[in-house]
């Protein structure tokens, strides 16, 4: 059941070379990739294309790697049915190599287009029903919805999609993880360097809610992002990380109302290189990297996606191919 993902990264770079850079991606072996759902960047310097778009153009660009979102919210800036409507087409243009990750989102990308920001538990609520809606329309049939926060009369999804897409639902604490499993068709969650005792506690969290709601545990994806730096000069990506990615780096900016790129850039300046090097792994010895990332695996993950910050990504790419995925394709 591994997969070994790639993370592709709209935050950095402009959709052309996203494109690319999938595309490399299949062809050195790489078998899933995860794309950010974003409106803002995480800084000014940034970018942020609209993500579907971007997916269908990767769907009708490759043969075989899986394509789905690291993450997409569904209950502020998008109406669920929307977003039920988005992934359906992606996989009839992917003929079926599509997941859909899903979260509570982020002022940065909500507030700044709404004007709301709801309490976290609230927001909880919202994608429940988010979720509830989105499979009903997949299904085909005319749905009339009478939630609490969302309402359709005999809406219709007239492309369907061509697999049962599986809906991951994100977790970045022990205490969300178990509405991931409960609610869920997969996990995903954040890694980093700082050990595997908070992730453990994620996937104890997440089974648990998934047996509580009656699903084979052991068959349900269970994905995670880790940074890791290779083949490449690794003080430049380092710069990169806290030009573009530092907000991203301070747990405040996934709770308060920060919600434009200068706002997270600030709330990211105490944010220097020693932190970001605890962030992952950043070594250009392959079994360093083959170490760190068997020990995800030997966790209980099941989906590993790594994320570059390097200027060149498809050099990344190459190299991670080349040196690192075959080792871990022999676990």
């Amino acid at each position: 059941m591994l997969k070994l993902g790639y993370k592709i990264a709209p935050e950095q770079f402009p959709p052309s070379e996203l494109l690319q850079q999938v595309i490399a991606a299949e062809k050195a072996g790489f078998e899933s990739i995860d794309a950010s759902d974003h409106f803002h960047p995480w800084s000014e310097e940034g970018q942020a294309c609209f993500i579907w778009s971007w997916l269908g153009a990767a769907a009708a660009s490759t043969q075989n790697i899986e394509l789905g979102t690291g993450l997409t919210c569904p209950i502020l800036r998008y109406n669920p049915a929307v977003i039920a409507q988005a992934a359906a087409t992606v996989s009839s243009l992917a003929e079926g190599r599509t997941y859909l990750a899903v979260g509570t989102g982020e002022a940065l990308n909500e507030y700044s287009v709404t004007l709301e920001w709801p309490e976290y538990d609230e927001r909880q609520i919202r994608m429940i029903e988010a979720i509830e809606l989105i499979r009903r329309l997949w299904t085909g049939d005319k749905v009339s919805f009478d939630g609490c926060y969302y309402q359709t009369k005999k809406a219709k999804l007239y492309t369907l999609p061509k697999n049962e897409i599986p809906i991951y639902i994100s977790s970045l604490v022990p205490e969300s993880a178990y509405i991931a499993g409960y609610y869920g068709d997969g996990l995903l969650t954040v890694g980093g360097g700082e050990g595997l005792e908070k992730p453990k506690q994620i996937l104890s969290e997440f089974e648990k809610g998934a047996r509580d709601s009656g699903k084979d545990v052991e068959s349900l994806p269970k994905a995670i992002e880790i940074s890791v730096e290779y083949g490449i000069d690794i003080e430049a990506s380092i710069e990169n990380f806290m030009k573009l990615w530092s907000g991203a780096a301070v747990p405040a900016l996934f709770v308060n109302k920060i919600y434009t790129p200068e706002m997270s850039a600030q709330n990211g300046k105490v944010v220097g290189p020693e932190t970001i090097k605890k962030q992952g792994c950043f070594s250009e010895n392959p079994e360093d990297h083959i170490k760190f990332i068997k020990k995800y695996i030997e966790a209980g993950f099941t989906h590993i996606y790594v994320h570059s910050k390097a200027s060149d990504q498809i050099a990344f790419i190459k190299a991670y191919g080349k040196d690192v995925l075959p080792a871990l394709k022999e676990t």
